[in-house]
């Protein structure tokens, strides 16, 4: 069971260039059964600037639980983000599940090797996806424990 109070409000950060698959997951999010605010963000550099506060936008960004990453982005792929975010002490301990296209197994490798706290293919089927959206909610919001938000 997770440390949030009852009526809490998760947040989500999304990473992900692709706007269908993004409408996808709020979709998935809107009709699950937590109370989420998804944050959408579609590269590296806004992705850093929120989880660090950076740039007017976002000063007042909450820190998320978790962080839903794609591996293909423009710029800095989703390995290179993910490195860099379990390299900083203020931020590996967001819990982050990688979210991608690829079922390559030097992808999932990789990805957890750089930390990744899980890795999730994205299903082709809408309702698959979906499931799996809210299967990986369930886990994260009710299974497993998070971090205290600090």
């Amino acid at each position: 069971m997770t440390d949030a109070p009852p009526n809490a409000t998760y947040h989500i950060l999304l990473i992900e260039d692709d706007l269908g698959d993004a409408g996808l997951v709020r979709i998935a999010i809107r009709r699950g059964s937590y109370p989420v605010t998804l944050h959408h963000v579609k590269n590296a550099n806004e992705a850093l600037g929120f989880l660090r506060r950076v740039g007017s936008e976002y000063r007042e960004a909450p820190r998320p639980h978790l962080i839903l990453l794609d591996l293909n982005l423009p710029g800095r792929s989703g390995h290179e983000i993910l490195e860099e975010l379990k390299g900083d002490r203020s931020l590996r301990g967001i819990p982050v599940v990688v979210l991608s296209t690829s079922e390559a197994d030097r992808d999932i490798q990789k990805a957890y090797h750089l930390g990744a706290n899980s890795f999730l293919s994205k299903p082709m089927d809408v309702e698959d996806f979906s499931r799996a959206i809210h299967a990986t909610q369930d886990y994260w919001f009710r299974v497993v424990r998070l971090p205290l938000q600090s």
